[in-house]
């Protein structure tokens, strides 16, 4: 639950972004048809409250689940990161139609499904057939955030929900068992840049749970040498043979940061500085020998300064929650229920 001081920031900083009244034009590609506008004060007119709602929603949802406010971040980089900002990975699979959650590095770890459902329950109620649920993902994104002690942005607004999922791109998200150059490919690909975006999103791994299953290789057998990953602090390494036996249940919880394991800061980054990332795709922003002259000294400067790291993770936020949003009625809809497209 936040603090009241946190929610009196939050506020202030929502009041702040509505008046400043920010827009972008984004010229489209892909599938887009027309240049797109997405506005902070999207909804100042047909639904006012909407953040309102959406954070209430949260704050009720993270008194019983201290992980929501991670996981609804992580499932706004993964919707994002398939075919644009478009909610296509909150649709359920259906007859003749494989949905993005079956996808390998969603099934079984995608979560927060539920919550977004009640957001949108409740702006349905409010506000009928007015907010999509690619916006709902990118307002709970920053409100969780904010929440757990990070920065707040001005979220862009006006994004409509497209009518497809894509299992099969999916299965391509970055990895926690990416190198470096497949993390920098994959963030070229997704028009981010293949550095300062890659650091700085990365940070969101500051705080949320993993799996052991998502180490266990690094622990035993890296690259298949039946040896650690060489790259691994020794007490660290110790520390997470504990937690993640030989052979143990791969479904067992680890902290993403077992410094502040619930609070959004920069010891993401501290840690990466003494080899004491959690996932191979983490500590590669600092070990692989490509990353001295390109991820490693921002690693460097994030780790010692946590206002730099707050204020680039504010704005790659931004920049990715502007990838390709369909914006033409013709190719999205708000959605009615965020798990099916309207006429299904």
């Amino acid at each position: 639950m936040a603090s009241s001081s946190s929610s009196r920031v939050y506020q202030l900083g929502v009041k702040a972004a509505l008046l400043a009244a920010v827009c972008l034009v984004l010229h489209g590609g892909g599938s887009m048809t027309a240049a797109a506008e997405l506005c902070a004060d999207y909804y100042d007119d047909t639904c006012p409250d909407a953040i309102s709602i959406v954070q209430g929603v949260l704050e009720e949802a993270h008194q019983s689940d201290p992980r929501i406010f991670a996981s609804l971040i992580r499932l706004h980089f993964h919707d994002c990161f398939v075919q644009g900002c478009d909610g296509s990975v909150l649709l359920d699979t259906f007859d003749g139609f494989e949905s993005e959650k079956d996808a390998r590095p969603n099934n079984g770890s995608a979560r927060g499904f539920p919550v977004v459902d009640a957001a949108k329950a409740a702006l349905e109620d409010a506000c009928p057939g007015v907010v999509s649920c690619a916006d709902i993902l990118a307002i709970a994104a920053e409100i969780s955030v904010e929440l757990s002690g990070g920065p707040g942005w001005s979220v862009l607004l006006g994004r409509l929900d497209g009518r497809t999922s894509s299992k099969a791109d999916a299965e391509n998200l970055p990895g926690p068992f990416d190198g470096l150059p497949v993390l920098r490919a994959k963030f070229r690909n997704a028009t981010l840049d293949d550095t300062t975006d890659l650091v700085a999103l990365s940070g969101g791994h500051t705080f949320g749970r993993v799996q052991c299953q998502f180490v266990t290789a690094r622990l035993y057998n890296f690259s298949g040498t039946n040896q650690p990953d060489p790259t691994l602090n020794p007490a660290y390494r110790a520390f997470l043979s504990q937690r993640c036996p030989r052979n143990g249940d791969g479904s067992s919880l680890n902290d993403l940061d077992p410094t502040t394991p619930d609070t959004f800061d920069n010891n993401y980054y501290t840690n990466l500085e003494v080899n004491r990332g959690f996932l191979q795709s983490d500590q590669e922003l600092k070990s692989d020998p490509g990353a001295s002259t390109t991820t490693a000294p921002i690693v460097d400067r994030f780790a010692s300064s946590q206002d730099a790291f707050f204020r680039s993770f504010a704005q790659s936020m931004i920049k990715m929650g502007n990838i390709r949003p369909v914006t033409d009625p013709s190719l999205g809809e708000v959605r009615t229920q965020c798990a099916f497209v309207n006429d299904s």
